[in-house]
Protein backbone atom coordinates (compact mmCIF):
# COMPACT_ATOMS: atom_id res chain seq x y z
CA UNK A 1 0.00 0.00 0.00
CA UNK A 2 1.63 3.18 -1.03
CA UNK A 3 2.03 5.87 1.47
CA UNK A 4 -0.66 8.91 0.77
CA UNK A 5 0.58 11.91 -1.44
CA UNK A 6 0.15 15.17 1.03
CA UNK A 7 1.04 18.08 -1.25
CA UNK A 8 -2.32 19.73 -1.29
CA UNK A 9 -3.76 20.90 2.43
CA UNK A 10 -6.91 19.58 3.04
CA UNK A 11 -9.64 21.51 4.46
CA UNK A 12 -11.33 17.69 5.16
CA UNK A 13 -10.52 14.29 5.08
CA UNK A 14 -14.03 13.19 5.09
CA UNK A 15 -17.44 14.52 4.09
CA UNK A 16 -21.08 13.80 3.56
CA UNK A 17 -22.13 13.72 -0.16
CA UNK A 18 -24.91 15.93 -1.18
CA UNK A 19 -28.07 13.29 -1.51
CA UNK A 20 -31.46 14.81 -2.76
CA UNK A 21 -34.48 14.40 -0.28
CA UNK A 22 -31.83 13.24 2.40
CA UNK A 23 -29.35 16.51 3.30
CA UNK A 24 -31.23 18.80 4.33
CA UNK A 25 -30.64 20.89 6.84
CA UNK A 26 -32.52 18.68 9.81
CA UNK A 27 -30.47 15.77 8.61
CA UNK A 28 -27.42 17.70 8.95
CA UNK A 29 -28.25 19.02 12.06
CA UNK A 30 -28.54 15.25 13.08
CA UNK A 31 -24.78 14.33 11.76
CA UNK A 32 -23.46 17.07 13.40
CA UNK A 33 -24.14 15.63 16.62
CA UNK A 34 -22.30 12.63 15.77
CA UNK A 35 -19.27 14.13 13.96
CA UNK A 36 -18.44 17.91 14.28
CA UNK A 37 -15.38 17.73 11.80
CA UNK A 38 -16.96 15.98 8.65
CA UNK A 39 -17.63 18.31 5.85
CA UNK A 40 -21.85 18.32 4.98
CA UNK A 41 -23.40 19.39 2.17
CA UNK A 42 -26.57 20.63 0.77
CA UNK A 43 -28.84 18.35 -1.44
CA UNK A 44 -28.34 19.97 -4.92
CA UNK A 45 -30.24 23.22 -5.13
CA UNK A 46 -30.76 24.57 -9.03
CA UNK A 47 -29.49 27.89 -9.65
CA UNK A 48 -33.44 28.59 -11.19
CA UNK A 49 -34.90 27.26 -7.80
CA UNK A 50 -32.40 30.24 -6.26
CA UNK A 51 -33.30 33.24 -8.05
CA UNK A 52 -36.95 32.37 -8.44
CA UNK A 53 -38.17 30.53 -4.93
CA UNK A 54 -38.44 30.68 -1.12
CA UNK A 55 -34.42 31.58 -0.25
CA UNK A 56 -34.59 31.22 3.00
CA UNK A 57 -37.03 27.97 3.06
CA UNK A 58 -33.94 26.78 0.26
CA UNK A 59 -30.44 28.01 2.31
CA UNK A 60 -31.39 28.47 5.97
CA UNK A 61 -29.20 26.46 7.83
CA UNK A 62 -28.03 26.33 11.75
CA UNK A 63 -25.21 27.98 12.97
CA UNK A 64 -24.12 24.13 14.06
CA UNK A 65 -24.33 22.98 10.62
CA UNK A 66 -20.65 24.04 9.70
CA UNK A 67 -18.87 23.59 7.96
CA UNK A 68 -21.46 23.21 5.22
CA UNK A 69 -21.20 23.30 1.51
CA UNK A 70 -24.15 24.32 -0.80
CA UNK A 71 -24.13 22.51 -3.69
CA UNK A 72 -26.04 24.20 -7.25
CA UNK A 73 -26.96 22.69 -9.95
CA UNK A 74 -26.79 24.51 -13.48
CA UNK A 75 -24.88 25.80 -16.43
CA UNK A 76 -25.41 29.31 -16.80
CA UNK A 77 -22.04 31.00 -15.68
CA UNK A 78 -23.78 34.30 -14.95
CA UNK A 79 -26.41 32.73 -13.00
CA UNK A 80 -24.28 30.22 -10.98
CA UNK A 81 -22.03 33.14 -10.29
CA UNK A 82 -25.48 35.21 -9.16
CA UNK A 83 -25.96 32.04 -6.93
CA UNK A 84 -22.77 31.22 -5.48
CA UNK A 85 -22.67 34.90 -4.30
CA UNK A 86 -26.16 34.84 -2.72
CA UNK A 87 -25.01 31.39 -0.78
CA UNK A 88 -21.32 33.11 0.02
CA UNK A 89 -23.70 36.18 1.70
CA UNK A 90 -25.93 33.31 3.37
CA UNK A 91 -22.70 32.05 5.34
CA UNK A 92 -21.70 29.18 3.70
CA UNK A 93 -18.04 28.01 3.79
CA UNK A 94 -17.98 26.85 -0.10
CA UNK A 95 -19.89 26.36 -3.32
CA UNK A 96 -19.92 23.06 -4.92
CA UNK A 97 -20.98 22.54 -8.71
CA UNK A 98 -22.97 19.31 -9.59
CA UNK A 99 -20.95 17.59 -12.65
CA UNK A 100 -22.32 14.14 -11.44
CA UNK A 101 -26.27 13.71 -11.34
CA UNK A 102 -27.62 11.93 -14.04
CA UNK A 103 -31.16 12.17 -14.03
CA UNK A 104 -33.37 12.65 -17.38
CA UNK A 105 -34.61 15.89 -15.31
CA UNK A 106 -31.17 17.54 -14.59
CA UNK A 107 -29.82 16.72 -18.75
CA UNK A 108 -33.53 18.01 -19.90
CA UNK A 109 -31.77 21.66 -17.79
CA UNK A 110 -27.71 20.53 -19.28
CA UNK A 111 -26.39 20.62 -16.07
CA UNK A 112 -25.12 17.83 -13.89
CA UNK A 113 -23.05 14.34 -15.71
CA UNK A 114 -24.19 15.98 -19.12
CA UNK A 115 -21.71 18.69 -18.18
CA UNK A 116 -18.89 16.19 -18.10
CA UNK A 117 -18.63 16.70 -22.14
CA UNK A 118 -18.73 20.21 -21.69
CA UNK A 119 -15.43 20.46 -19.78
CA UNK A 120 -14.59 24.47 -21.06
CA UNK A 121 -18.39 25.36 -20.15
CA UNK A 122 -17.44 24.08 -16.86
CA UNK A 123 -14.36 26.20 -16.47
CA UNK A 124 -16.94 29.16 -17.49
CA UNK A 125 -18.77 28.32 -14.46
CA UNK A 126 -16.29 27.74 -12.52
CA UNK A 127 -14.33 30.75 -12.75
CA UNK A 128 -17.43 33.11 -12.83
CA UNK A 129 -18.31 31.64 -9.39
CA UNK A 130 -14.73 32.38 -8.35
CA UNK A 131 -14.69 35.64 -9.65
CA UNK A 132 -17.80 36.40 -7.85
CA UNK A 133 -16.92 34.85 -4.57
CA UNK A 134 -14.20 34.76 -1.90
CA UNK A 135 -15.03 31.36 -0.62
CA UNK A 136 -13.61 28.12 -2.27
CA UNK A 137 -15.81 26.72 -5.27
CA UNK A 138 -15.34 23.15 -5.87
CA UNK A 139 -16.69 20.08 -8.71
CA UNK A 140 -18.32 17.13 -8.02
CA UNK A 141 -18.21 15.07 -11.26
CA UNK A 142 -17.89 11.36 -12.41
CA UNK A 143 -15.25 9.51 -13.61
CA UNK A 144 -16.82 9.86 -17.52
CA UNK A 145 -20.15 9.59 -18.81
CA UNK A 146 -21.25 6.99 -21.66
CA UNK A 147 -18.38 6.40 -24.24
CA UNK A 148 -16.51 9.13 -23.02
CA UNK A 149 -15.11 6.76 -20.19
CA UNK A 150 -11.15 6.91 -20.63
CA UNK A 151 -8.82 7.50 -18.22
CA UNK A 152 -7.18 10.32 -20.86
CA UNK A 153 -10.80 12.01 -21.54
CA UNK A 154 -11.25 12.20 -17.51
CA UNK A 155 -7.67 14.13 -17.34
CA UNK A 156 -8.61 16.19 -20.23
CA UNK A 157 -11.67 17.56 -17.99
CA UNK A 158 -9.53 17.88 -15.03
CA UNK A 159 -6.96 20.06 -16.61
CA UNK A 160 -9.22 22.83 -18.41
CA UNK A 161 -11.68 23.13 -15.49
CA UNK A 162 -8.22 23.12 -13.39
CA UNK A 163 -6.46 25.77 -15.56
CA UNK A 164 -9.69 28.24 -13.78
CA UNK A 165 -7.78 27.81 -10.38
CA UNK A 166 -9.99 25.49 -9.20
CA UNK A 167 -7.62 22.73 -6.95
CA UNK A 168 -10.56 20.60 -5.03
CA UNK A 169 -12.06 17.78 -6.86
CA UNK A 170 -14.98 15.45 -5.21
CA UNK A 171 -14.80 12.47 -7.96
CA UNK A 172 -17.45 9.65 -8.48
CA UNK A 173 -15.46 6.88 -9.07
CA UNK A 174 -17.94 5.57 -11.58
CA UNK A 175 -18.85 6.57 -15.07
CA UNK A 176 -22.98 7.61 -15.54
CA UNK A 177 -25.12 6.39 -18.48
CA UNK A 178 -27.14 9.28 -19.59
CA UNK A 179 -29.31 6.85 -21.53
CA UNK A 180 -30.47 3.33 -20.43
CA UNK A 181 -29.83 3.23 -16.45
CA UNK A 182 -32.04 5.16 -13.48
CA UNK A 183 -30.33 7.77 -11.44
CA UNK A 184 -30.39 4.54 -8.73
CA UNK A 185 -29.05 2.62 -11.51
CA UNK A 186 -26.16 4.66 -12.12
CA UNK A 187 -25.49 4.37 -8.15
CA UNK A 188 -24.62 0.62 -8.46
CA UNK A 189 -24.74 -0.55 -12.35
CA UNK A 190 -21.16 0.81 -13.56
CA UNK A 191 -18.37 -0.71 -12.04
CA UNK A 192 -16.42 0.70 -9.35
CA UNK A 193 -12.75 2.47 -10.81
CA UNK A 194 -10.72 3.68 -8.03
CA UNK A 195 -7.89 3.13 -9.59
CA UNK A 196 -8.55 5.83 -11.97
CA UNK A 197 -9.17 8.13 -9.09
CA UNK A 198 -5.91 7.49 -7.57
CA UNK A 199 -4.05 7.66 -10.43
CA UNK A 200 -5.12 11.33 -11.20
CA UNK A 201 -3.73 11.96 -7.57
CA UNK A 202 -0.67 10.76 -8.52
CA UNK A 203 -0.66 12.37 -12.01
CA UNK A 204 -2.15 15.63 -10.62
CA UNK A 205 -0.56 16.06 -7.15
CA UNK A 206 -1.14 19.39 -6.61
CA UNK A 207 -5.04 19.14 -7.12
CA UNK A 208 -7.12 17.45 -4.03
CA UNK A 209 -8.98 14.92 -5.14
CA UNK A 210 -11.58 13.67 -3.11
CA UNK A 211 -12.99 9.83 -3.80
CA UNK A 212 -16.68 8.80 -3.84
CA UNK A 213 -18.84 5.80 -4.59
CA UNK A 214 -19.32 2.16 -2.88
CA UNK A 215 -17.78 3.60 0.47
CA UNK A 216 -19.29 1.98 3.38
CA UNK A 217 -16.98 1.15 6.52
CA UNK A 218 -14.61 3.05 8.21
CA UNK A 219 -11.78 0.75 7.15
CA UNK A 220 -12.61 1.36 3.90
CA UNK A 221 -12.13 5.24 4.82
CA UNK A 222 -8.96 4.99 6.21
CA UNK A 223 -7.41 2.52 3.07
CA UNK A 224 -8.51 4.83 0.89
CA UNK A 225 -6.51 8.22 2.79
CA UNK A 226 -3.63 6.17 2.20
CA UNK A 227 -4.10 7.21 -1.82
CA UNK A 228 -6.48 10.77 -2.21
CA UNK A 229 -6.30 13.25 0.31
CA UNK A 230 -10.45 12.95 1.08
CA UNK A 231 -13.39 10.54 1.05
CA UNK A 232 -16.87 10.98 0.41
CA UNK A 233 -19.31 9.20 2.07
CA UNK A 234 -23.01 8.68 0.39
CA UNK A 235 -25.65 6.74 0.80
CA UNK A 236 -24.18 4.56 3.73
CA UNK A 237 -23.66 7.79 5.87
CA UNK A 238 -28.05 7.97 5.30
CA UNK A 239 -28.37 4.33 6.38
CA UNK A 240 -26.60 4.27 9.40
CA UNK A 241 -25.46 7.89 10.43
CA UNK A 242 -23.46 6.49 12.96
CA UNK A 243 -20.94 4.89 10.79
CA UNK A 244 -19.50 8.20 11.44
CA UNK A 245 -19.63 8.04 15.63
CA UNK A 246 -15.65 7.73 15.67
CA UNK A 247 -14.48 9.55 12.95
CA UNK A 248 -13.55 12.69 14.95
CA UNK A 249 -11.05 10.70 16.79
CA UNK A 250 -9.72 7.63 14.20
CA UNK A 251 -9.86 10.40 10.98
CA UNK A 252 -9.19 13.35 12.64
CA UNK A 253 -6.92 12.07 15.51
CA UNK A 254 -9.23 14.20 18.26
CA UNK A 255 -9.11 13.83 21.72
CA UNK A 256 -13.17 13.44 22.43
CA UNK A 257 -15.14 10.43 23.22
CA UNK A 258 -17.62 9.19 20.99
CA UNK A 259 -21.78 9.53 21.93
CA UNK A 260 -23.40 6.87 22.21
CA UNK A 261 -26.56 6.86 20.57
CA UNK A 262 -28.86 7.42 23.18
CA UNK A 263 -26.45 10.67 23.79
CA UNK A 264 -27.09 11.75 20.29
CA UNK A 265 -30.91 11.31 20.50
CA UNK A 266 -30.90 13.21 23.94
CA UNK A 267 -29.01 16.50 22.29
CA UNK A 268 -31.33 16.22 19.41
CA UNK A 269 -33.87 16.57 21.31
CA UNK A 270 -33.75 20.47 22.31
CA UNK A 271 -33.40 20.82 18.24
CA UNK A 272 -36.40 19.22 17.84
CA UNK A 273 -38.97 21.16 20.46
CA UNK A 274 -37.67 24.21 18.79
CA UNK A 275 -38.67 22.97 15.06
CA UNK A 276 -41.83 21.55 15.87
CA UNK A 277 -43.44 24.41 17.92
CA UNK A 278 -42.39 26.44 15.03
CA UNK A 279 -44.40 24.25 13.03
CA UNK A 280 -42.13 21.87 11.78
CA UNK A 281 -43.76 18.16 10.72
CA UNK A 282 -42.06 15.49 13.14
CA UNK A 283 -41.56 13.51 10.24
CA UNK A 284 -39.69 16.18 8.48
CA UNK A 285 -36.96 15.53 10.98
CA UNK A 286 -37.46 11.98 12.67
CA UNK A 287 -37.65 9.98 9.69
CA UNK A 288 -33.88 10.75 9.55
CA UNK A 289 -33.45 9.59 12.65
CA UNK A 290 -34.80 6.25 12.06
CA UNK A 291 -31.57 4.02 11.57
CA UNK A 292 -29.69 5.73 14.29
CA UNK A 293 -29.88 2.49 15.89
CA UNK A 294 -29.12 -0.13 13.07
CA UNK A 295 -28.37 -3.53 14.36
CA UNK A 296 -29.16 -2.71 17.84
CA UNK A 297 -31.92 -4.78 19.96
CA UNK A 298 -34.90 -2.36 20.04
CA UNK A 299 -34.29 -0.97 16.65
CA UNK A 300 -37.40 -2.09 15.34
CA UNK A 301 -39.31 -0.54 18.40
CA UNK A 302 -37.71 2.55 17.94
CA UNK A 303 -38.71 2.64 14.11
CA UNK A 304 -42.09 1.24 14.83
CA UNK A 305 -42.99 4.14 16.69
CA UNK A 306 -42.00 7.02 15.51
CA UNK A 307 -43.45 6.03 12.26
CA UNK A 308 -46.74 5.46 13.38
CA UNK A 309 -46.74 8.22 16.26
CA UNK A 310 -45.06 11.15 14.40
CA UNK A 311 -46.65 11.35 11.20
CA UNK A 312 -48.05 14.41 11.05
CA UNK A 313 -47.77 15.86 14.08
CA UNK A 314 -45.81 18.80 15.45
CA UNK A 315 -45.62 17.45 18.64
CA UNK A 316 -42.24 16.10 18.81
CA UNK A 317 -39.87 15.90 21.56
CA UNK A 318 -42.50 13.80 23.79
CA UNK A 319 -42.46 11.02 20.87
CA UNK A 320 -39.26 10.66 20.54
CA UNK A 321 -38.20 10.53 23.97
CA UNK A 322 -41.15 7.81 24.29
CA UNK A 323 -39.60 5.75 21.59
CA UNK A 324 -35.94 6.08 23.03
CA UNK A 325 -37.72 4.45 25.94
CA UNK A 326 -37.94 1.61 23.62
CA UNK A 327 -34.47 1.23 23.29
CA UNK A 328 -32.11 -0.63 25.85
CA UNK A 329 -29.80 1.85 27.14
CA UNK A 330 -25.74 0.50 27.04
CA UNK A 331 -22.64 2.09 28.02
CA UNK A 332 -20.81 0.56 25.33
CA UNK A 333 -19.94 2.39 22.01
CA UNK A 334 -20.45 -0.34 19.63
CA UNK A 335 -18.21 -0.30 16.60
CA UNK A 336 -19.81 1.69 13.82
CA UNK A 337 -17.61 -0.70 11.38
CA UNK A 338 -18.73 -3.94 12.63
CA UNK A 339 -22.25 -3.02 12.01
CA UNK A 340 -22.05 -1.98 8.03
CA UNK A 341 -19.75 -4.33 7.13
CA UNK A 342 -21.85 -6.98 8.91
CA UNK A 343 -19.48 -8.62 11.77
CA UNK A 344 -20.77 -8.68 14.71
Amino acid sequence: MSQRINTVVCPHLLSVAPMMDRTDRHFRYLMRQITRRTLLYTEMITTQAIIHGDRPKLLDFEAAEHPISLQLGGDNPKELAECAKVGEDWGYDEINLNVGCPSPRVQQGNFGACLMTQPELVADCVAAMQGAVNIPVTVKHRIGVDEQDSYADLCRFIEIVSATGCDRFSVHARKAWLQGLSPKENRTVPPLRYADVYRLKQDFPHLWIEINGGITTLEQIQTHLTQVDAVMVGRAAYDNPYLFATVDRDIYGEAVQPKSRHEIVEEMLPYIERATKAGVKLHSISRHMLSLFLGQPGTKAWKRFITEEGRGTTVGREIIEQALALVPQTNAIADPVSMVSGRK
